[in-house]
């Protein structure tokens, strides 16, 4: 087996899905007895400090040829071309979306991401992606060979998960505290609904404080103060307890490069309300929930309403979920899938 390794920006253990998906695709390479480094690199990426660059690219540098290099997207994405250019090691982007993909970009910011992501796919010897549609915007848009990419779909864990929803019925929301994760317009959303039962709480760490503020603000102007909670991060145990109480899950998302949230969700059987956007049509099944448009409250009121109002449909969608659920593939699926890209370097 090619050793490899694997570089990282900041802390391994971030509770987000890149993350959860680096660390749990390292420790399934591992698990191969295939000897994989990891290589932790300036937590800043994608906005590095020049002394942060310079460290990253001297740190990739001195990999040698022998060794593969997996690369994290918001490293890869980022780094300096000329400096990636430097690397002896054959390359393997570890791309979950796009950068020039990312919310609330400035046209110039936009346009610098989209420039270095599309150079520096061309020194990649392959990349690693977790959905068809992040491989089609890569072949697409960034003239990526489709022979050069790979689709390792995230996996699940195989434990039992028992139900059991509370009254009146919880909707559970479950992303970081971000303008792309859309929970500004699930607020929208949900002050449409007072006249229905219901309480909501949205798990998710306050990844960006001014946004995260906003939204405390919208619970107390939209007087949802009573019945939204903004729980910030949860622990493993709580968030658990939340999914077996909640009714239906709901993610109000402008952009998903796959949506690992939506495979928790599918594992306990909930319904699920989220966007037609991104990969988030081919990471929901049919059947499973209501997809609406983008940016739309009024449209998410009506799809929660009709799961809220409409037991034998909901019961349906959730039968449907579950099955879906236990049909999707496990860790060692993932890490298979990389440990055969890594071996035919």
């Amino acid at each position: 087996m090619r050793p490899a390794a694997f570089a990282i920006p900041g802390d391994i253990n971030t509770v987000t899905g890149g993350y959860i998906y680096e660390r749990r695709l390292l420790m399934g390479l591992r698990d191969q007895g295939r000897d994989v480094q990891h290589l932790q690199l300036a937590a800043a990426f994608p906005d590095p400090s020049a002394a942060d660059m310079a460290a990253a690219i001297d740190a990739l540098a001195d990999l040698p040829p022998e060794r593969a290099l997996i690369l994290d997207g918001l490293v890869f994405g980022a780094i300096d071309t000329a400096g990636l250019a430097r690397v002896r090691a054959p390359i393997v982007a570890m791309i979950h979306h796009p950068l020039a993909l990312e919310t609330g970009l400035s046209a110039a910011r936009h346009a610098h991401l989209f420039r270095t992501e599309r150079d520096n796919l061309r020194l990649a010897r392959h990349v690693l992606v977790p959905s068809p549609h992040t491989a089609d915007i890569l072949a697409g848009d960034y003239a990526t060979p489709r022979s050069r990419i790979t689709i390792a779909p995230p996996g699940t864990d195989a434990r039992p998960r028992r139900r059991h929803p509370i009254d009146p019925p919880l909707i559970l929301s479950v992303g970081l505290q971000h303008p792309r994760k859309g929970h500004d317009v699930l607020l929208r959303a949900l002050a449409r609904l007072t006249h229905l039962p219901w309480r909501a709480v949205i798990a998710g760490s306050a990844h960006d404080p001014e946004h995260a503020a906003l939204l405390a603000r919208m619970v107390e102007e939209l007087d949802l103060g009573a019945r939204v909670h903004l729980a910030g991060r949860v622990p493993n145990a709580e968030l658990d307890a939340l999914y077996a109480e909640a009714t239906l899950f709901t993610l109000a998302t402008r952009y998903e490069g796959y949506g690992m949230v939506f495979d928790e969700a599918l594992t306990w059987g909930l319904p699920i309300v989220a966007c037609a956007t991104g990969a988030v049509p081919q990471t929901v099944p049919e059947g499973t929930g209501r997809l609406v448009p983008p940016d739309d409250p009024g449209a998410l009121a009506q799809a929660v309403t009709e799961l809220l109002t409409d037991l034998p449909a909901r019961d349906a969608m959730a039968a449907r979920a579950a099955a879906a659920g236990a049909a999707l593939p496990g860790w060692d699926d993932t890490a298979r899938i990389a440990g055969e890209v890594l071996d035919g370097l």
